[in-house]
Protein backbone atom coordinates (compact mmCIF):
# COMPACT_ATOMS: atom_id res chain seq x y z
CA UNK A 1 0.00 0.00 0.00
CA UNK A 2 1.24 3.37 -1.17
CA UNK A 3 0.94 6.68 1.19
CA UNK A 4 1.56 10.02 0.97
CA UNK A 5 4.61 11.85 2.39
CA UNK A 6 1.35 14.24 4.42
CA UNK A 7 0.12 10.51 6.22
CA UNK A 8 3.34 9.62 8.06
CA UNK A 9 4.14 9.65 11.50
CA UNK A 10 6.29 8.13 14.00
CA UNK A 11 6.45 4.40 14.09
CA UNK A 12 4.60 3.44 10.54
CA UNK A 13 6.74 1.03 9.08
CA UNK A 14 8.21 1.44 5.22
CA UNK A 15 10.02 -0.52 2.29
CA UNK A 16 13.13 1.26 0.95
CA UNK A 17 14.89 -0.48 -1.14
CA UNK A 18 13.41 -4.46 0.03
CA UNK A 19 14.51 -3.27 3.75
CA UNK A 20 11.72 -2.34 5.98
CA UNK A 21 12.74 0.79 8.26
CA UNK A 22 10.44 2.58 10.88
CA UNK A 23 9.97 6.25 11.00
CA UNK A 24 11.20 7.58 14.30
CA UNK A 25 11.48 10.54 13.59
CA UNK A 26 10.27 13.34 10.95
CA UNK A 27 10.34 17.09 10.16
CA UNK A 28 8.51 18.40 7.72
CA UNK A 29 10.27 21.77 6.36
CA UNK A 30 9.07 24.47 3.92
CA UNK A 31 11.75 26.54 2.33
CA UNK A 32 11.60 29.80 1.40
CA UNK A 33 11.95 29.48 -1.72
CA UNK A 34 11.38 26.06 -3.72
CA UNK A 35 9.12 23.02 -3.25
CA UNK A 36 8.46 21.63 0.38
CA UNK A 37 10.24 18.36 1.37
CA UNK A 38 10.27 15.94 4.44
CA UNK A 39 13.21 14.79 6.32
CA UNK A 40 12.75 11.18 7.57
CA UNK A 41 15.09 9.55 10.39
CA UNK A 42 14.68 5.62 9.69
CA UNK A 43 15.68 2.56 11.46
CA UNK A 44 15.82 -0.68 9.84
CA UNK A 45 14.37 -3.58 11.98
CA UNK A 46 16.62 -5.83 10.96
CA UNK A 47 20.16 -4.55 11.35
CA UNK A 48 19.00 -1.51 13.52
CA UNK A 49 20.88 0.49 11.52
CA UNK A 50 19.57 4.50 11.64
CA UNK A 51 20.13 6.59 8.39
CA UNK A 52 18.18 10.05 7.18
CA UNK A 53 16.12 10.37 3.80
CA UNK A 54 14.89 13.34 2.19
CA UNK A 55 11.35 12.95 0.29
CA UNK A 56 9.40 15.55 -2.09
CA UNK A 57 6.10 16.00 -0.96
CA UNK A 58 4.86 14.36 -4.19
CA UNK A 59 6.66 11.19 -3.76
CA UNK A 60 4.88 8.22 -2.75
CA UNK A 61 6.25 5.39 0.04
CA UNK A 62 5.37 2.21 0.80
CA UNK A 63 3.77 1.47 3.82
CA UNK A 64 4.10 -1.90 5.76
CA UNK A 65 1.83 -3.21 8.47
CA UNK A 66 3.72 -4.31 10.77
CA UNK A 67 1.77 -6.82 12.79
CA UNK A 68 3.09 -7.72 16.83
CA UNK A 69 2.75 -11.42 17.84
CA UNK A 70 3.20 -12.58 21.48
CA UNK A 71 5.60 -15.45 22.00
CA UNK A 72 7.63 -17.62 24.55
CA UNK A 73 11.03 -18.75 24.02
CA UNK A 74 11.43 -22.61 24.28
CA UNK A 75 14.91 -23.52 23.62
CA UNK A 76 18.25 -22.89 21.40
CA UNK A 77 19.76 -25.53 18.58
CA UNK A 78 22.78 -24.52 16.61
CA UNK A 79 22.16 -20.45 15.62
CA UNK A 80 18.69 -20.83 15.75
CA UNK A 81 16.50 -19.80 18.57
CA UNK A 82 12.79 -21.24 19.20
CA UNK A 83 9.31 -19.93 20.31
CA UNK A 84 5.92 -20.58 20.40
CA UNK A 85 3.02 -18.58 18.70
CA UNK A 86 0.57 -17.80 21.38
CA UNK A 87 -2.40 -17.09 18.98
CA UNK A 88 -1.60 -20.09 16.95
CA UNK A 89 0.58 -22.49 19.37
CA UNK A 90 2.70 -23.19 16.20
CA UNK A 91 6.69 -22.91 16.81
CA UNK A 92 8.53 -20.08 15.27
CA UNK A 93 12.23 -20.64 15.06
CA UNK A 94 14.47 -16.71 14.45
CA UNK A 95 18.00 -16.71 13.32
CA UNK A 96 20.24 -15.13 16.51
CA UNK A 97 21.07 -12.34 14.07
CA UNK A 98 17.33 -11.03 14.83
CA UNK A 99 18.40 -11.40 18.67
CA UNK A 100 22.38 -10.22 18.85
CA UNK A 101 21.39 -7.81 21.98
CA UNK A 102 18.73 -10.13 23.11
CA UNK A 103 20.32 -12.83 23.76
CA UNK A 104 22.41 -12.55 27.26
CA UNK A 105 19.28 -11.81 28.88
CA UNK A 106 16.34 -14.65 27.27
CA UNK A 107 15.32 -17.03 30.07
CA UNK A 108 13.47 -19.72 29.72
CA UNK A 109 9.71 -19.93 29.08
CA UNK A 110 10.16 -15.71 28.71
CA UNK A 111 7.65 -13.79 27.30
CA UNK A 112 8.41 -11.32 23.99
CA UNK A 113 6.49 -9.71 21.20
CA UNK A 114 8.02 -10.39 18.07
CA UNK A 115 7.19 -7.49 15.17
CA UNK A 116 6.49 -9.41 11.43
CA UNK A 117 5.50 -8.52 8.46
CA UNK A 118 4.12 -10.93 6.06
CA UNK A 119 4.33 -13.73 8.64
CA UNK A 120 8.20 -13.41 8.86
CA UNK A 121 9.57 -12.49 12.41
CA UNK A 122 12.37 -9.79 11.63
CA UNK A 123 12.10 -9.01 15.51
CA UNK A 124 12.25 -10.17 18.78
CA UNK A 125 11.51 -7.20 21.54
CA UNK A 126 12.27 -8.23 25.45
CA UNK A 127 9.90 -7.30 28.22
CA UNK A 128 11.82 -4.24 29.57
CA UNK A 129 12.48 -5.53 32.77
CA UNK A 130 13.69 -9.36 33.87
CA UNK A 131 14.02 -10.74 36.98
CA UNK A 132 17.47 -12.91 37.39
CA UNK A 133 19.46 -14.75 40.19
CA UNK A 134 22.86 -13.59 40.63
CA UNK A 135 25.43 -17.26 39.81
CA UNK A 136 27.95 -15.68 40.67
CA UNK A 137 29.89 -12.96 42.03
CA UNK A 138 32.97 -11.90 44.03
CA UNK A 139 32.13 -10.64 47.98
CA UNK A 140 31.75 -6.83 48.66
CA UNK A 141 33.68 -5.58 51.35
CA UNK A 142 32.58 -3.52 53.99
CA UNK A 143 34.30 0.04 53.85
CA UNK A 144 33.95 -0.02 50.38
CA UNK A 145 30.75 1.59 50.24
CA UNK A 146 31.70 5.72 50.65
CA UNK A 147 31.00 5.58 46.43
CA UNK A 148 28.95 4.50 44.13
CA UNK A 149 31.21 1.19 43.65
CA UNK A 150 29.96 -1.56 40.97
CA UNK A 151 31.09 -5.28 40.59
CA UNK A 152 30.87 -7.98 37.97
CA UNK A 153 27.83 -10.38 38.02
CA UNK A 154 26.93 -13.63 36.62
CA UNK A 155 23.44 -13.96 36.14
CA UNK A 156 21.49 -17.20 35.53
CA UNK A 157 21.41 -16.86 32.24
CA UNK A 158 25.28 -16.56 31.50
CA UNK A 159 24.95 -12.67 30.80
CA UNK A 160 27.77 -10.10 32.53
CA UNK A 161 26.26 -7.31 34.26
CA UNK A 162 27.68 -4.35 37.02
CA UNK A 163 25.91 -4.70 40.16
CA UNK A 164 26.51 -2.78 43.32
CA UNK A 165 28.97 -4.16 46.09
CA UNK A 166 26.34 -5.61 48.61
CA UNK A 167 24.32 -7.76 45.97
CA UNK A 168 25.85 -11.31 47.00
CA UNK A 169 25.11 -14.86 45.01
CA UNK A 170 21.39 -16.01 45.01
CA UNK A 171 20.23 -12.85 45.27
CA UNK A 172 17.35 -11.65 42.84
CA UNK A 173 17.68 -8.71 41.15
CA UNK A 174 15.70 -6.22 38.34
CA UNK A 175 17.75 -5.77 35.08
CA UNK A 176 16.65 -3.03 32.26
CA UNK A 177 17.13 -5.31 28.81
CA UNK A 178 17.75 -2.22 26.46
CA UNK A 179 20.46 -0.94 28.41
CA UNK A 180 21.82 -3.94 30.19
CA UNK A 181 22.03 -2.56 33.96
CA UNK A 182 21.12 -3.10 37.13
CA UNK A 183 18.18 -1.71 38.58
CA UNK A 184 17.17 -3.03 41.39
CA UNK A 185 17.11 -5.56 44.08
CA UNK A 186 13.68 -8.02 44.20
CA UNK A 187 12.78 -8.92 47.41
CA UNK A 188 12.21 -12.41 47.76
Amino acid sequence: MTISINQISTGIALRINDAVFVITDYDHVKPGKGSAFVRLKLKNIKTQQVLERTFKTADKLEDVPLEEKPLQYLYQSGSSYHFMDHDTYEEVMVSQDFLAESIPFLQDNIEVTGLSVDGEILKINLPIFIEAEISYTEPGFKGDSSKAVMKAAQIETGATIQVPLFIEIGDKIKIDTRTGGYVERVKK
